[in-house]
């Protein structure tokens, strides 16, 4: 009787010491997808890279690094060439009127010498000598500006043409037609076809009553 108890504990402890380790087995193969006990396995290994596939990686390496080298040359040299370009235009256009200056100035030197001419303590100038040398200025200083192309406009007696002229009044006038220029106040200017500076007149408009 006492054996038969023995066995029916041991075979009872079995059998529970086997629900726990099936239960424990569970429970890995639940935490672990891929269902894999122990250690993680090993990836494949990478297929090897033949020497012809390393130098041909290399080579276009190679030209790679070379395109890149001359496009960042040649960003560098049209960069260079924008600035240069825009000094050059800056250059033009503070210098454009060189050739007109220089061949103002000996004007300018006339103007001096007839200045010295009546301020000396010697030489008396009179004053028709003095109207001579500035009229003489005065022509030199209009022929230089008529070659580079500054024309005077002339509106005395002309019809008032709003383009070239201003108007700043209106006299009644018998001797010049209606809307034509009876006086002028001061010379306008143009440059070629470019108006620089109306001419000031005065309109002449008929009589009242």
């Amino acid at each position: 009787m006492l054996r038969r108890l023995m066995f029916f504990r041991k075979t009872g402890m079995s059998k529970a010491e086997n629900e726990s380790e099936a239960a424990s087995s569970e429970t890995q193969t639940a935490g672990d997808p891929t269902g894999a006990s122990g250690p993680s396995a090993a990836t494949p290994d990478a297929p090897a890279i033949s020497a012809e596939d390393l130098a041909a990686l290399r080579a276009k390496a190679a030209e790679s690094d070379a395109l890149r080298e001359r496009a960042l040359r040649a960003m560098a040299d049209l960069d260079n060439l924008r600035k240069r370009s825009a000094r050059e235009r800056q250059e033009a256009i503070q210098y454009a009127n060189q050739s007109l200056m220089e061949r103002l100035v000996p004007a300018l030197d006339n103007l001096d010498m007839a200045l010295a001419a009546v301020g000396g303590a010697q030489a008396q100038a009179t004053v028709e000598s003095l109207k001579t040398g500035v009229e003489m200025v005065l022509g030199q200083l209009k022929g230089v500006l008529r070659d580079a192309g500054l024309e005077e406009i002339d509106a005395q007696g002309q019809p008032f043409d709003p383009t070239w002229h201003e108007a700043v009044s209106q006299v009644e006038s018998l001797d010049v037609p209606e809307g034509h220029v009876l006086q002028q106040l001061r010379k306008g200017y143009k440059l070629q076809q470019r108006l620089i500076r109306p001419a000031t007149v005065v309109v002449a408009r008929p009589p009242q009553g």
